[in-house]
């Protein structure tokens, strides 16, 4: 059975996009993330070199088979604290992984952002991104009516599909 991981960039803890994540994973999956690391709770650590909480949640992501890496919109793109911990990881250090981008946001004009901007980090990072990213309304997000469609489609990508 595969491994689920979340990752969420948000700068504040705990916050709407850790929880639209969760559910999307548990929704896409059926079941509930294994691993979640919502970044802002890594602290300082994430903006240097060989911080050892750093490095051990770099590691749990890396061995996952399926990722959600959610954000919030911020100035149209995702936000630095994301990319900060992204840059942890070694050149192809998600290959192997199926990674789905998700954003929140305030506005459909920025629903683009996540195949944008998150999409092609990801990708250059090794990971695997079959499906467009998921965009959500920061205002709509427990149950918006286009995740089913969107659900539908990823599902084919899952490492499981295929067997």
């Amino acid at each position: 059975m595969s491994t689920t991981a979340v990752v969420v960039g948000n700068p504040k803890a705990a916050s709407r996009t850790l929880d639209a994540a969760v559910r999307v994973a548990g929704a896409l999956t059926g079941r509930p993330p294994e691993v979640i690391i919502d970044v802002v709770e890594l602290g300082p650590g994430v903006l240097s070199w060989g911080d050892p909480a750093v490095a051990a949640a770099v590691t749990r992501v890396r061995q996952a088979s399926v990722l959600v890496v959610a954000c919030p919109t911020y100035k149209a793109s995702f936000t630095g604290l994301l990319k900060v911990f992204l840059d942890q990881f070694p050149s192809d250090g998600l290959a192997g992984v199926v990674a789905f981008p998700l954003m929140l946001g305030g506005a459909w004009q920025h629903s683009l952002a996540p195949d944008v901007f998150l999409k092609p980090v990801l990708v250059e990072l090794g990971a695997t991104c079959p499906t467009k990213g998921l965009y959500l309304l920061d205002s709509d997000y427990e149950d918006p009516p286009e995740l089913k469609a969107w659900l539908n489609r990823a599902r084919l990508a899952l490492p499981e599909a295929g067997e």
